[in-house]
Formats: structure tokens, C-alpha cells, sequence
């Protein structure tokens, strides 16, 4: 019986390439490449919809995470980008790669993905399709069963381990044949195909660039901090990360890191802000706890964007500094807040009383990125 290793996202299109292959009596066995630009709806969606669409299926799945090799692709493309940020072209390569590994460990014969002829514009033409082919050194080994009719017959067709007949002729943006599939297969709890790439919203691409730009040794926590809250690169070059939900602010707790300051509103609901140093060296954000504190201004202008988005927005606010792994000096907040009153706090962080928000004039100049637009497919 032949083996086919699956590429498997848990939409529509992956899920009926294995329910073809698995109807011609083929053993599939699938893998999930997760990645922290993947933004899934519905919110019940996710990585779990692999998992949900592989236990349907009746077959094993695994779960690889893209990892900081992946990051450097995404910053230095050899193949170009998107309408965004994306690499699509690199990204398929790069994932082809990984699975032409795990396809000679399990011993399959071949990797099937669902992918539909002329559906993306720069991953699946079918020059594109070629290319990932070739440099991913699965040329001949790859079977798309939607558009397979269209394409050269792969080596597996060739020596017939599977029926060419069987395969489909799907190409182009409309979904209607596979939604017609969908039906004949009882496939009917998928992911919207809309969720889209983060490399591909206007918004978060051009918070990519910007780090990039400012901060060349950003890892993936880095990267993975763009999709949560307003970000802002104050005068001093820190980050200020301002959230927008209790769950953001959870979030903005939860990575904080040594050399990173956290405000917080005082007695009051409001947003948390990070104020983040820029990483510029490989391995400098390893417990430095030598990070210098925040210019005054920055410091100051990240109180003041805190009281600007609190829900007491247009009053002033008391606002709580601290300092993650180290002690903040007095004399340095003394500075930043002249005007104020400071109380030190036995832990060492400090509340900085009746701090006014700022406007919005002020603090446009460093907004990072516009809102977001929605993502398009890669």
C-alpha cells in the first residue's frame, strides 16, 4: 500500500486531498506546520482545526513549529514578498524542506498537499509551483489531488501507485467545486478559508518592517509581540506596547523580561504598557539586567500614552512603574515626573500620581504601522 505524508492545515482544500487519497486506499499520515504569523477564524479555530480535521479522518497527525530559521527567512527572502511581508515562495520551500525530512523518517512515498492551481498568486502559480518543487528537493514526490489533472503527472502516478484517474482538475480563486465536495465527503465544520497570513495585514507588515530595521537581532518572541496591542518607538528607541483588553494586558504581563518596564494604571481600569529596549545584538536580551532605564521623555510619554487609552480617557491617572529584574533609581523618575508626586513602593516600583493623557498630536509621530487591514491570501 503506498504512504503519503500530508500537509495538513485543518481548512477546507487539505482536508478533502486527504479524504481523496484516503478513498483510493492510500495510508495517509499528516503533519502540521504551526507558525506564529497564522491567524485562524473562527477564534474556536486554530492549530486544533488540523488536529479535529486528522481525528476525523482517522489518521495520526503531527505538529512541527516553525522556529527561528524560519524568522531569518522571513527577514532575508531569496525569492521576494507578497503584498506584505510574505514570503510565500520561501515559506513553501522552507516547509517542503521539512517535510521531505519527516517524509524519508516515516517512510512514505510521497507528501500530498491541498493545494489548488492558480488559488494564490505567488505560491501557486504554477511556475511557483515548480520552483518550491525543485528547490525543495521533492521534484516528482509532490501530489496535489485537487489540481492534479492540470499538472504533470507526479512520480508516484507515473509508477502507479496512484490512480491518475481519480484526481481533479480544480484551479483558480473559486471555492464552489470544493464546497460541492465538502457535501460529498460530510465535510462541514472547516475554518473560514478568510483567516489569512498576519505577513499579509498592511498593519502588521509594517510593524515587521520597522523591526527589522530598528532591531536586526529581534527573535521570535519579538516577532510574536507585533500582533498584540498599539505600538509606538519613543525617542529613545524603546518599544511602548500599549493593550487594548484585559487579555492583551495579560499578555504584556505574561513576556515581559528583564530590562523591560510595565505601567499600569493605579486604583483604576486601564491598559497596560510595556516599554521595551531594542534588541540590536544577537543574544542581548539574555537576562540583561545592565539595560539603562528609559530616557525621561520616553518614560513620561509612556505614562502619559497609559492615561491617554484609560477608560477614564480625558482625566488624569495614577500610574504604576515598574521595573522587571532590576531596582528603578528615584532620581531618574524624579526627572521624568518633576511635576508630580512619586511614592515608592517596598517593592521598589513607584506610583506616579495624577498623570495627564496625552494628545494625540503627540504621540502620532510615533505610532508604529497603520490600523490593520484585513489579510489576503498569500
Amino acid at each position: 500500500m503506498a504512504k503519503a505524508l500530508l500537509l495538513l492545515s485543518g481548512g477546507l482544500d487539505s482536508t478533502l486531498a486527504g479524504r481523496i487519497l484516503l478513498k483510493m486506499g492510500i495510508e495517509v499520515e499528516a503533519v502540521n506546520f504551526t507558525s506564529p504569523f497564522c491567524r485562524c477564524t473562527p477564534k474556536t479555530f486554530g492549530c486544533s482545526a488540523a488536529r479535529q480535521a486528522a481525528d476525523r479522518m482517522g489518521i495520526p497527525v503531527r505538529v512541527l513549529v516553525k522556529g527561528e530559521d524560519y524568522l531569518d527567512l522571513v527577514k532575508h527572502p531569496k525569492h521576494g514578498r507578497g503584498s506584505g511581508i510574505n514570503p510565500c515562495i520561501d515559506c513553501r520551500i522552507f516547509t517542503f524542506r521539512k517535510a521531505a525530512e519527516l517524509m524519508k523518517e516515516m517512510g512514505a512515498d510521497f507528501v500530498a498537499t491541498g493545494e489548488v492551481l492558480g488559488q494564490r498568486p505567488m505560491s501557486q502559480q504554477r511556475r511557483s509551483l515548480e520552483l518550491i518543487e525543485r528547490q525543495s528537493g521533492l521534484e516528482g514526490l509532490i501530489v496535489r489531488p485537487l489540481s492534479a489533472q492540470l499538472l504533470e503527472p507526479s512520480l508516484p502516478e507515473q509508477n502507479g501507485l496512484i490512480d491518475r484517474s481519480q484526481l481533479l482538475a480544480i484551479q483558480g480563486r473559486s471555492r464552489q467545486e470544493q464546497f460541492s465536495l465538502a457535501k460529498e465527503y460530510e465535510v462541514f465544520d472547516y475554518p473560514c478559508p478568510a483567516g489569512g497570513c498576519l505577513l499579509t495585514d498592511a498593519e502588521f507588515a509594517a510593524r515587521m518592517r520597522e523591526l527589522f530595521e530598528r532591531e536586526p537581532a529581534c527573535t521570535l518572541a519579538d516577532a510574536r509581540l507585533l500582533s498584540t496591542g498599539r505600538h509606538f518607538r519613543l525617542p529613545d528607541g524603546m518599544r511602548a506596547v500599549v493593550g487594548r483588553d484585559e487579555k492583551e494586558n495579560e499578555i504584556l504581563e505574561s513576556v515581559a523580561r528583564a530590562g523591560d518596564w510595565l505601567l499600569q494604571p493605579e486604583e483604576t481600569t486601564g491598559p497596560t504598557v510595556l516599554l521595551r529596549h531594542p534588541v540590536t545584538t544577537t543574544g542581548a536580551t539574555d537576562n540583561d539586567n545592565a539595560l539603562p532605564a528609559p530616557s525621561p521623555e520616553s518614560l513620561r510619554l509612556g505614562a502619559e500614552l497609559l492615561a491617554r487609552y484609560a477608560q477614564a480617557n480625558g482625566t488624569v491617572t495614577d500610574v504604576h512603574l515598574r521595573a522587571c529584574g532590576q531596582e528603578p533609581a528615584r532620581p531618574f523618575a524624579n526627572e521624568a515626573f518633576a511635576d508630580h508626586a512619586i511614592e515608592i513602593q517596598p517593592d521598589g516600583s513607584m506610583i506616579v500620581r495624577s498623570v495627564q493623557p496625552a494628545q494625540p498630536q503627540a504621540i502620532e509621530p510615533f505610532r508604529i504601522g497603520k490600523r490593520a487591514a484585513a489579510a489576503q491570501p498569500a
